[in-house]
């Protein structure tokens, strides 16, 4: 008796076993849906991916303003969803009658900026005087160098003297002088990754001559080229480069007390090959003729506003074009816009191989390669001085190149123009806009 009644036991066990076999994988496909999506105002999103045939949505709505228009299944049996006007919406995943999951959608405003392409020079003052090296001074007890007695290290930032701001390289002879006349040390403030250090430093002066050393090599400026991204024609916010700018000898991030960004044309390029990245080779227009300001370099490139964003034209697409989010970038066939030759800018086909959805900002978050014959042929892939250029793909800005693989030059990363937009304190999440601040 009990051992028919344990086959009976095994039996519906064994059934039910089966009869889950079947329902696992749509109803763990249902169970895989985000929790949480985002989408734009009056943009067609989508939602889910490889949603399981059977099933279907129903709209429920928290707040009166919010709609959904349409709610289905596409030809890739992904569901999307079309949402107009602006707050938080809630949508119920049912596997027939049976409420499987509910996942939160959050419409924000439609963001649009104008993709930019054209060339740019790029003018940095430091926020203080950066050491790039030591050099020793032949003094009658030897060679010597003050600066690395005092410890003060390449890379250093000196930002004040004896109590005084210092922003320029030309203010520091005065002190060093008087200094060395009188046979006093030098109060010094450097700034050191993150930390304020104090110093003393006693300046020497050479065999034979009068003037008196620090025994350091400094700088207060840099120059270069670059591409510019966009600008977002409201406030005039622009954001360039794609990447963060370094002093060429510490290979440190500069600090960005000011700058400009100005009118450049390519003049010639250095095509890039396997182990060398090539290089754009441009003058500065005008240099009287400033576009922008630049108050932050940061990992996603400089950011600032233009003076005046009329003069600001690529003559392809002089119209704000919205953005994708990183998530919601797809891979396949893209543009990019950038220039080879002179200031024309120019469109080129590309291929974005992958795209990692990042929930927090993060770099190359795109690989990309040049499938553009000219474009190949003009500079051999992606080289120096392309960074920045917008990457376009479905009329959307979904990001900027940033960086070449060395050894395929038609291969390389690009960033998501959604970090940019966050650098360059454009409010794309309906939070308070906060304007970009030095770095």
């Amino acid at each position: 008796m009990y051992s028919e009644q344990i086959r009976k036991i095994i039996g519906t066990i064994l059934l039910v076993f089966v009869i889950g076999i079947g329902f696992y994988k749509p109803v763990h496909e249902w169970i895989s849906i985000p929790s949480q999506v985002v989408v734009f105002e009056g943009v067609e999103q989508q939602l889910v991916k490889s949603a399981p045939e059977s099933g279907n949505l129903t709209a429920q709505t928290d707040q009166d303003h919010l709609k959904f228009n349409s709610i289905r299944h596409d030809e890739e049996q992904a569901i999307t969803v079309l949402a107009q006007g602006q707050g938080d919406g809630e949508v119920t995943v049912q596997s027939g009658s049976l409420p499987v999951k509910k996942v939160d959608v959050k419409v924000l405003p439609e963001i649009k900026v104008v993709p930019g392409g054209q060339s740019i020079g790029v003018k940095l003052n430091t926020d203080g005087v950066l050491v790039v090296g030591h050099h020793l001074i032949q003094t009658e007890d030897g060679e010597e160098s003050p600066g690395e007695i005092a410890g003060i290290e390449v890379g250093d930032m000196i930002t004040e003297i004896n109590g005084e701001k210092i922003t320029r390289m030309s203010q520091v002879a005065a002190f060093v002088q008087e200094a060395g006349e009188k046979a006093e040390k030098l109060d010094i403030q450097v700034k050191r990754d993150k930390k304020t250090l104090q110093k003393k430093l006693l300046p020497l002066r050479s065999k034979g001559e009068s003037s008196y050393r620090l025994g350091l090599y400094i700088r207060d400026s840099a120059a270069g080229v670059g591409t510019l991204t966009f600008y977002e024609p409201k406030s005039k916010k622009y954001g360039a480069l794609g990447h963060v700018i370094s002093d060429v000898d510490t290979k440190k991030p500069i600090v960005v007390h000011d700058g400009q960004i100005i009118r450049s044309s390519v003049t010639s390029i250095e095509k890039g090959s396997n182990g060398d990245p090539g290089e754009k080779l441009a003058s500065f227009s005008d240099q009287r003729h400033v576009l922008g300001s630049i108050t932050k370099n940061s990992s996603f490139g400089i950011f600032g506003e233009l003076n005046s964003p009329k003069e600001v034209k690529n003559d392809l697409i002089d119209e704000a074009m919205p953005i994708t989010l990183s998530s919601q970038v797809k891979e396949g066939p893209a543009k990019i816009l950038t220039v080879v030759e002179g200031e024309k800018v120019q469109e080129y086909d590309i291929e974005i191989i992958s795209s990692t959805p990042q929930k927090y900002p993060a770099t190359k978050g795109l690989v990309l390669k040049v499938t553009d014959k000219d474009l190949i042929e003009a500079t051999g892939g992606i080289v120096q001085g392309m960074s920045g250029s917008p990457i376009i793909q479905d009329g959307k800005v979904v990001g900027a190149v940033t960086h070449v693989f060395v050894n395929d030059p038609t291969s390389g990363y690009g960033c998501h123009i959604e970090w940019m937009l966050q650098e360059a304190g454009i409010d794309i999440y309906g939070k308070k806009d906060d304007s970009a601040k030095a770095s």
